[in-house]
């Protein structure tokens, strides 16, 4: 990164740093706290500086304080004298006290409070999931002045306010190695999520050992799987940080990788393979078939030997039945036992697992499709449908809790989508459009971030998860009265740097994808196109589910680019400000214009020396003559019917997507046009 971009993010965070003895706003905490006063004075951190923790010993607080005391140092570069919590009481500097230790379980209390003067920290809880909590804000508001960095005097009162606050990460679409699954485990704890949902199976990849039925992972999986002991270490290292582990084995659908270790539970005669496509396909489990009962008994009786979790995901979703249609036996099967609809044949099915996960003291989560007048109330309710399916966003939620379930909101989460961070913070798992009652509200626990790994590899998952999640995460924990959009981004910004502290690649790996793109030459201007563009959304990327095969390449433009792309974001600011401001906005905005049109420039240097920059260069060359338009109109006392015209014709151009990425100024420059010929009627 440039050093003049440095200078100019220091001296910001100097600015906040004066702000903040009169504005709490300007910390940089996210989840936001329950409550939060401001205090007298700044804890001021020092080679002295030591913790202690009082009452409980916690070996999850132990380790959760130890890590504490490394990030701590890193972040400051003090040399602390002491690198782990005191085992005596001798005047520390932070004390932690707790009741008890914590379950990883629904409801159980993840609450803390924080006094922090000018001469100690205190960290009190209930029990050392809240303390871990805890420490992941006192992290947060560590802060640098010109000489040293301190800790502001607070005093904050902090809980959840919902208890199921999730993050789903497919791994059947594309495998995610250990290590990925770790560094997003920490990001997950620093922003407060507590609930991994681990998406093992699916038509692409069948990813967990199986002692039982090793066909299974050995013709499912590639060769590439989850042995049990991966899974227990995932498993405790999560446990660690206070976060649950879900896993998914998702049937009677989404089963090509099944089977094709084993084709005699399929509901057509066939051989199956593994899919390597992106979308819905017809391969089903056969529900008449007593074998594969058995064969599923199995592999939940070993996921229930593994995972300490009262909960067992079964998926459930996106079966359209075809070939138990086409199934003459199948179809019997249904007239002779009165169903009427593969939806009735599905609820049988999803009735025999719930009885073999009750017998393994487990609890079904699936897919709203689940819920039907059968299932017990037991069953957790998994809400993912929204406007595309023709229901409002949440209606199977509070369907669900007037019925007696359980329920965790997915809809206006799926970050896979690329929208904006915006369209996902409005997003509340409790709307006041709901018409429940306390109790009915109380069933509602929360809500899941859902990454789905078509489009995604171990190079790219970071950036689609991050940063967009930790304010997802702020509306799953904080009061839902905290919901202003520019404190949210403002916030957001800071907190991406800090989640690459924790090993997260969402920020790095952008310059890695460029220079594959570029060659080996300078990628400063393909980054700079990267701030106005942002790939396809709603999985118009993978047009028809054939464009992409789970081993194409995924290090192209559109892989580098993210959502929120910020020079589009600023640009659309500006224009706000110039229709209210023009004297303030315009020598800005005209400098945006420059800067794009030199930038194409740059790019053409690519030209010639690598095939990947060709439709880039389209790209940047409709933003080039966009810019070069508006700076003439800008300097012109009026808009002709000529430049109308012309303007027409740049606009077409500009939103047509190439490379499978769009430039998102478009809304923008048809204001600022608008604006521009109004105000010289």
């Amino acid at each position: 990164m440039k050093k003049i971009y440095w200078i100019a993010l220091i001296l910001g965070t100097m600015q906040l740093v004066t702000a903040q003895t009169t504005d709490q706003y300007s910390y940089n905490l996210m989840p936001w706290p329950k409550e939060i006063h401001q205090g007298a004075g700044n804890y001021v951190i020092k080679e002295d500086f030591t913790l202690f923790i009082q009452n409980v010993s916690s070996q999850r607080l132990h380790n959760g304080a130890t890590r504490f005391l490394r990030r701590l140092s890193g972040r400051t570069g003090v040399f602390f004298e002491e690198g782990f919590p005191q085992k005596v009481k001798s005047a520390p500097s932070f004390i932690i006290e707790v009741e008890r230790e914590g379950s990883l379980q629904n409801f159980d209390d993840e609450s803390y409070s924080l006094q922090i003067t000018d001469k100690t920290i205190y960290l009190k809880s209930i029990t050392d999931i809240g303390a871990l909590r805890g420490l992941e804000t006192l992290l947060q508001l560590v802060t640098p002045s010109a000489n040293y960095f301190y800790i502001p005097a607070l005093n904050i009162e902090d809980a959840p306010r919902f208890p199921w606050r999730g993050l789903m990460i497919d791994v059947a679409r594309h495998y995610q190695p250990l290590d990925v699954l770790k560094r997003n485990l920490d990001a997950m704890a620093a922003v407060k999520l507590n609930v991994f949902h681990w998406h093992l199976t699916d038509d692409q990849g069948f990813r967990l050992e199986s002692k039982r039925h090793p066909k299974l992972h050995e013709l499912g999986s590639d060769g590439e799987y989850y042995t049990h002991e991966e899974i227990k270490e995932i498993i405790q290292y999560a446990a660690e940080r206070g976060i649950r582990v879900i896993p998914e084995i998702d049937v009677p659908g989404h089963a090509s990788a099944l089977l094709t270790a084993y084709p005699e539970l399929g509901s057509k005669k066939d051989t199956y393979t593994i899919e390597r496509y992106a979308g819905i396909f017809d391969p089903t489990l056969d529900p008449t078939n007593e074998k594969t009962y058995q064969i599923l008994e199995d592999v939940f009786t070993e996921i229930a030997e593994l995972f300490p979790d009262p909960y067992v995901h079964i998926g459930g979703d996106e079966n359209e039945g075809k070939h138990w249609d086409e199934n003459p036996e199948i179809m019997a099967f249904k007239k002779k036992h009165g169903f009427q609809s593969n939806h009735d044949l599905q609820t049988h099915f999803n009735l025999r697992l719930q009885k073999i996960l009750e017998k393994l003291g487990k609890r079904l989560v699936g897919w709203e499709e689940i819920m039907t007048p059968q299932m017990p109330t037991t069953a957790l309710i998994h809400s993912w449908r929204g406007v595309e399916e023709g229901l409002q966003p949440g209606e199977s939620l509070a369907k669900a809790a007037q019925k007696g379930h359980y329920s965790i909101l997915s809809t206006g989460y799926y970050i896979d989508r690329m929208h904006d961070v915006n369209n996902h913070y409005l997003v509340d798992p409790l709307p006041k459009s709901f018409s429940l009652t306390k109790e009915e509200q109380k069933k509602i626990l929360g809500g899941e971030v859902t990454m789905w790994g078509e489009l995604v590899t171990p190079l790219t998952i970071d950036s689609r998860i991050w940063p967009r999640t930790a304010a997802i995460a702020e509306r799953f924990w904080s009061p839902a009265t905290v919901t202003d959009i520019q404190h949210m981004r403002k916030r957001l910004t800071m907190i991406s740097f800090r989640l690459e502290e924790l090993g997260l690649t969402h920020l790095k790996n952008q310059n890695v994808i460029l220079r594959n793109i570029s060659n080996g030459y300078q990628t400063d201007a393909l980054q700079k196109l990267t701030k106005v563009c942002q790939p396809l959304q709603k999985y118009s990327r993978n047009k028809g589910g054939t464009e992409y095969k789970s081993y194409s390449p995924f290090t192209l433009f559109a892989d580098a680019c993210t959502t929120d792309a910020p020079d589009a974001y600023q640009f659309s600011q500006l224009v706000d400000t110039f229709i209210t401001e023009a004297e303030v906005a315009q020598k800005p905005l005209e400098s945006m214009f420059h800067q794009w049109i030199a930038n194409h420039e740059e790019l053409l240097v690519l030209k010639g020396e690598t095939p990947l920059v060709s439709e880039l260069l389209e790209l940047s060359s409709a933003l080039k003559n966009v810019s070069a338009f508006f700076l003439k109109i800008l300097k012109q006392e009026g808009v002709s019917k000529a430049d109308a015209n012309d303007f027409a014709s740049l606009m077409n151009i500009i939103k047509e997507p190439r490379a499978d990425v769009e430039i998102v100024t478009y809304d923008a420059f048809m204001k600022l046009f608008e604006h521009l010929k109004k105000s010289e009627l």
